[in-house]
């Protein structure tokens, strides 16, 4: 089993000084248009100090793909001065800065697009309360959605910033193109698995040729997947594990799985053993794993670490900023393992991000 203050060396070259990350969380602290705040800015910095990478909340590629106000913009080049204001003070703090991208599909709404209709693979909406019906995107526009995500490669590199992730989870566009659910396509992008993981292929790639094309230095790309769904049709383990196999064999540097426990076990398919731990046999060495969920204390680190490469901190680092420092100087007993709702009245947050918190437990 590695430990938590061991360097990582990725594929890409970029060196994480330890195993630790801090995981994506959405705070809506951007402002209106997308563009980084000296409050998120604040946010990230006093929080990166003793981690190994930070990776920030989603940034949307284009203006259709906003899933909700506030949401970080790396759509335009205007947004590129205050995202390197961001690496930059990531950086200060001695950590990797890792942006990540998205679109959010059908998981948005008219109010948040300015009147606009969502889009996804097909025109099916989610199984949600008040889930919009999406419109069913044409193939000009699927390709200048992989061509966006390129885009935001090329702003991110400009910006500074040592990686994007790509965030294929929590039921957003690479995902929703991948789920038999939200993708009920007839054509190249849609109908056998293969063909629903064409979209997800063709982004790498875009995202691969920015990087081929413009890095000046060594960058990363990671891969954020959700290991099952729960509607049917949906994406269960085993399409997963396939996944997994298609996503080990491109020059990815990660593999980012998005659980709310690290324990958690499969729902929908009969395994004995942790998700956690079927991907990581599933990887078989071909790509680090960052593991995440619910981790808050040593033995957490600990026991994450001892089925991946990687573990990503999320809820414990918004209450408890410098939690990483704690753990690197074996000051546990100043470690935060109280009632989350209890910190917000003694954590110093900006107002968007108490508002945030706030609604968490609600």
């Amino acid at each position: 089993m590695v430990k938590f203050n061991e360097s990582l060396k990725l594929r890409s070259g970029v060196t994480l000084p330890n195993r630790l990350m801090m995981s994506p969380m959405t705070t809506k602290q951007s402002f209106f248009d997308g563009t980084v705040t000296q409050d998120e800015i604040a946010y990230y910095h006093a929080r990166a100090k003793g981690l190994g990478a930070v990776i920030t909340g989603a940034a949307n590629v284009q203006p259709g793909g906003k899933g909700w106000p506030g949401e970080l913009g790396i759509d335009r080049d205007a947004e590129i001065p205050q995202l390197a204001a961001l690496a930059g003070a990531i950086h200060a703090q001695g950590a990797k800065a890792i942006v990540q991208i998205f679109h959010a599909g059908r998981m948005t709404d008219r109010a948040t697009l300015s009147g606009e209709q969502p889009v996804s693979a097909s025109a099916v909406a989610a199984e949600r309360a008040n889930a919009e019906t999406p419109r069913a995107m044409s193939t000009a526009e699927i390709q200048a959605t992989i061509e966006a995500f390129g885009a935001a490669t090329r702003r991110a590199i400009a910006a500074g910033f040592d990686g994007v992730e790509l965030h294929g989870a929590n039921t957003y566009l690479l995902q929703q193109f991948f789920s038999p659910h939200s993708n009920r396509r007839t054509d190249a992008f849609g109908g056998s698995r293969d063909k629903r993981y064409v979209f997800i292929q063709a982004v790498i790639d875009a995202v691969m040729t920015a990087v081929r094309e413009t890095a000046d230095r060594s960058f990363a790309v990671g891969y954020r997947l959700s290991p099952e769904e729960y509607e049917t049709p949906g994406i269960r383990l085993d399409d997963t594990l396939w996944l997994v196999d298609q996503l080990a064999r491109q020059p990815l540097d990660y593999l980012h799985v998005s659980l709310n426990d690290y324990q958690r076990v499969a729902r929908t398919d009969v395994v004995d053993r942790s998700i956690l731990a079927v991907v990581h046999e599933q990887l078989a060495g071909r790509l680090p794993l960052v593991g995440v969920g619910g981790v808050r204390t040593r033995e957490d680190v600990e026991n994450v670490l001892s089925t991946t490469e990687l573990v990503a901190v999320g809820q414990q680092l918004l209450y408890d900023p410098t939690w990483a420092v704690k753990l690197g100087q074996g000051a546990d007993a100043a470690i935060y393992t109280g009632p989350f709702e209890a910190a917000l009245h003694t954590t110093p947050m900006s107002t968007p991000l108490y508002d945030f918190a706030s609604r968490w437990f609600k």
